[in-house]
């Protein structure tokens, strides 16, 4: 699905080709001053059918998008930044359990919820993420802490939390990420997995939602700034360690204010390969691509390489893509008149 800003008056002008970002100086072009802002969030892509979600489930998936737009959104009514609106907004997703981040994160093989998070600035270029953290409530607020407090970009692990504590950030105990949707799913998966290498019959079904699913956020602020932030916990009965696409910037978040902000869900292996969200960028800096069409043509490299997944992303101009390659993606948007439109299924 994707929102169709030509006709709000968001699109591209006509003819104008993009400059290589050595060329172009933000601060000096009065061309990027907007007032224009615009925000988009997604809670996930995967085979959502609406057979398998009950009324009341889908009004607690709807009710969870709404209120990380609202929270996202009113930052940036206020005035407030893009890396704010995007920060808060994830911040909402990974405190609800409806969603795999934060509280409600997927366990991996060894039964321990293992966290990665990514924020990045489009003005500076600058960016901050964490990999395999399991003690900290809002991963998003660490990897921004990351980006602004340290020299580096990533963190991970037992280095992260040391980070973390020495910041100020509160740890948690392992359980408070605890559902039992999230331990039932590993449950399937390891006796499905027992019986494929016994040659048992049984099948059980093992849905997207037990599998794996990401939250991200996407905004453009009043100044003409774009961020990106995304957060996961990863894919069910993963080995521990494993890292995927949401930290690591390039592949499932990419934020520059020449082009382009994107946060992707999916098969993490196969964003890293494609390095999807910066290939997003690339497409729109360096071939003029419009937003939608590089946005469908980057997911498409994710496709023909196996993978499957979808990916949010708004351009300087305002104007935002949602596109996907599976039967539903959990995403949102504000639309340039303040109207808040949530969608799950194609």
């Amino acid at each position: 699905m994707l929102f169709n800003a030509a006709a709000s008056g968001l699109a591209q002008e006509p003819g104008r080709s993009i400059k290589p970002a050595s060329e172009i100086r933000p601060d000096k072009n009065p061309k990027m001053e907007t007032k224009k802002i615009g925000l988009a969030i997604h809670g996930g892509a995967g085979t959502i059918e609406r057979s398998e979600i009950t009324p009341e489930k889908e009004r607690e998936y709807r009710a969870g998008l709404e209120r990380a737009l609202t929270a996202g959104y009113e930052i940036l009514k206020r005035g407030g930044s893009s890396l704010d609106a995007t920060e808060a907004a994830v911040r909402v997703l990974e405190d609800d359990p409806h969603f795999n981040a934060g509280r409600g994160s997927v366990f991996t093989s060894a039964g321990t919820n293992e966290m990665d998070a990514s924020i990045m600035d489009g003005k500076t270029l600058k960016a901050g993420a964490v990999g395999s953290v399991q003690h900290i409530k809002n991963p998003v607020n660490l990897a921004r802490l990351v980006m602004e407090k340290s020299p580096h970009v990533m963190l991970d692990c037992a280095g992260a939390e040391a980070f973390a504590k020495a910041n100020g950030i509160e740890l948690v105990d392992q359980k408070y990420f605890f559902t039992q949707q999230r331990w039932d799913a590993l449950q399937k998966m390891k006796a499905a997995e027992k019986n494929r290498t016994s040659g048992a019959g049984k099948s059980f079904l093992i849905t997207d939602q037990d599998r794996h699913g990401t939250v991200g956020a996407v905004a453009l602020d009043k100044d003409g700034n774009l961020a990106a932030a995304t957060s996961t916990g990863g894919t069910t009965n993963k080995m521990p360690g494993r890292i995927g696409d949401t930290p690591v910037i390039g592949a499932g978040t990419y934020a520059n204010n020449q082009t382009c902000a994107v946060s992707c869900t999916g098969d993490g292996e196969y964003f890293i390969r494609a390095v999807v969200a910066h290939e997003l960028s690339a497409l729109m800096q360096y071939r003029g691509l419009k937003l939608q069409e590089a946005a469908q043509d980057a997911l498409d490299t994710v496709k023909q390489l196996g993978g499957t997944g979808g990916l949010i992303a708004i351009d300087k101009n305002g104007e935002i893509a949602l596109p996907f390659n599976t039967n539903g993606m959990y995403r949102g948007y504000v639309d340039p008149k303040g109207k808040f439109v949530v969608e799950i299924y194609r």
